[in-house]
């Protein structure tokens, strides 16, 4: 017997109809959606700030069309939706059930909110001191938490700031029972968890060789059919376009991955004994998750108000491009000096776009008085001048900021339906805290010898896929065949990396190998500065860095493009 969690919805804003086809298109135990990135959390405190929901309203829309059905069906709902107010949303359930005619058993799941607790605010990452005052502050909670209140009846279950695979672990502790103690069970629920999260990412969805998948436009959401040893089968439901292959599913895997020593609050999963196989049309087992015990500490995503910022953008056309760059920066910074403002990115891009960001405390520096002064250029810049926009204010943004505190410190709280739940759910609910090291391993593969090659992009053997990890980046690269992952171990180490892509040289890079499902996954440190919200890069989440790399040329040995 098997655990069928599905998901419907790998971000805030993701397909409002997915809940209604995932309820619809075949048989499921369990319906998870994932609401909360920790850009999402800002957003949700900016909501607040202006009076409006701290939680993601989009999951009751969703509701909506599905939780008759479900409770006709006896499918539990478990979601993050509650964001900064679990209370508040898991009452919103309870007034959208009324007006329905329906009587569901809520629960919602308190204690990761520590704003205003005495933190040590030294970043996970930098070893930096924050002398802000934060926004927010919520620590990672685990699956035991959700586990608890559906053992206690819950229809559906609403949570605040929990890890992402907590969604799909805490219905596996649910089922099988699973005792803190049984570590490899739960790693295996922690990468079930990790592959199920980001919806369609896991079924064709931003892949590499998107060309193989069928009918992306109509991607169905993923499967995991949980077994009580911890191994899963990731699927969709027939019928549903998009594709599951173990291409698809690594390309999942080491999306946003650091370390092969995956931390979580239920257990350390262990990615570099992972083994895929192919199950079947669109159906790949997911199996051999070693897990270890979790940390002692948690981590907690702190956000902070960090000043103003405001960007414009210009075209350059024709010839001359670098020159005309630097004729539109000097006509901008003769009538606002430069050094004027707390912070300023200048970008010209491949494809010509001059981007320039201005960051400062100061709100009326950093908005009309910085962008009407580009627009004034106008007539006195280069050739063929214009920009992508009219001049506008300066817009609040917010810095991620990861500390640890002591799991001690944390109490997980579950209540249903408003009341509280005695049982003591701390144990084994302690968060995910950073990688605990991150060094660079040496590979011991064999060096290519000499041998006739070919000079292709990159991409034509390798996959890729990037994302963001706070101020930093990771790129993760696999093989669909051992004699290119041997090449690609031996060759693309940190200092290629750099040289194939010059923006990264100023950058520590830290490498891992996951031969067992021939991967290599990069972490690049402050390539994203202080993070997403704060990031001048036109593409401020690192999602495109992979396919970057994919298409540079390189000389490979003629029998692997074979």
């Amino acid at each position: 017997m098997t655990l069928r969690v599905a998901n419907c919805s790998g971000f805030y804003g993701d397909r409002l109809s997915a809940a209604r086809e995932m309820v619809e298109g075949g048989p499921i135990d369990v319906l998870t959606g994932d609401w909360l990135a920790e850009l999402t959390m800002l957003i949700l405190a900016g909501n607040r700030l202006k009076g409006r929901p701290g939680y993601a309203p989009t999951f009751l829309r969703q509701l909506e069309d599905v939780l008759g059905p479900c409770l006709d069906k006896g499918i539990k709902i478990v979601t993050n939706a509650g964001g900064l107010d679990p209370a508040g949303c898991a009452e919103a359930v309870h007034e959208l059930a009324a007006r329905l005619g329906l009587s569901p058993t809520v629960a919602h799941v308190t204690g990761d909110d520590l704003t205003g607790t005495p933190l040590d605010l030294i970043n996970a990452d930098t070893g930096e001191h924050l002398s802000a005052t934060p926004l927010t502050a919520n620590a990672y909670l685990g699956g035991r938490p959700i586990a608890t209140a559906l053992s206690a009846g819950a229809d559906v279950v609403v949570t605040g700031r929990v890890t992402d695979a907590a969604l799909v672990t805490g219905p596996g502790i649910w089922r099988y029972g699973w005792s803190p103690d049984d570590l490899d069970p739960l790693a295996g629920s922690v990468v079930a968890g990790h592959i199920i999260e980001c919806g369609c990412q896991a079924t064709g969805g931003n892949y590499a060789f998107f060309q193989d998948v069928p009918d992306l436009a109509h991607c169905g959401f993923p499967i995991a059919e949980l077994r009580a040893d911890g191994s899963a089968v990731i699927t969709k439901h027939p019928g549903t376009g998009g594709l599951v292959s173990v291409g698809t599913v690594t390309a999942q895997l080491v999306y946003e991955l650091g370390s092969p020593r995956y931390l979580g609050p239920d257990a350390v999963a262990r990615f570099d004994t992972i083994t895929l196989t192919d199950d079947g049309p669109d159906r790949v087992l997911v199996s051999g998750v070693r897990g270890e015990p979790p940390p002692d500490t948690l981590k907690v995503a702190v956000n902070y108000l960090a000043g103003y910022r405001n960007t414009m953008t210009l075209v350059l056309t024709g010839l001359d491009l670098e020159a005309k760059a630097r004729v539109a920066e000097e006509a901008i910074w003769a009538r606002i000096p430069r050094d004027s403002f707390d912070q300023v990115d200048v970008t010209l891009t491949d494809s010509g776009l001059l981007r320039i960001t201005v960051m400062d405390a100061d709100e009326r520096k950093a908005g009309r008085a910085f962008s009407s002064a580009v627009v004034e250029t106008g007539l006195a810049s280069y050739p063929g001048f214009y920009g992508l926009a009219p001049p506008g204010n300066a817009a609040p943004y917010g810095v991620y900021w990861p500390v640890l505190v002591p799991a001690s410190q944390v109490r997980p709280r579950v209540f249903l339906n408003g009341k509280e739940l005695t049982r003591d759910t701390a144990p084994g609910t302690t968060p995910t805290a950073p990688h605990a090291h991150t060094e660079v391993r040496r590979s011991s593969a064999p060096v290519v010898g000499e041998q006739a090659t070919v000079r292709v992009p990159l991409g034509r053997i390798a996959g890729a896929r990037s994302g963001d990890k706070g101020g930093n980046a990771n790129l993760g690269v696999w093989a669909a065949t051992q004699h290119r992952y041997d090449w690609l171990e031996t060759h693309l180490t940190p200092d290629w990396l750099k040289e194939l892509l010059p923006a990264l040289a100023e950058h520590r890079i830290d490498r891992y190998e996951l031969p067992n499902i021939k991967a290599l996954n990069f972490v690049v440190h402050g390539l994203l500065g202080r993070g997403v919200a704060a990031s001048p890069r036109m593409d401020p989440q690192a999602k495109a860095l992979g396919e970057e790399l994919r298409a540079q040329l390189v000389d490979i040995p003629a029998a692997l493009h074979d």
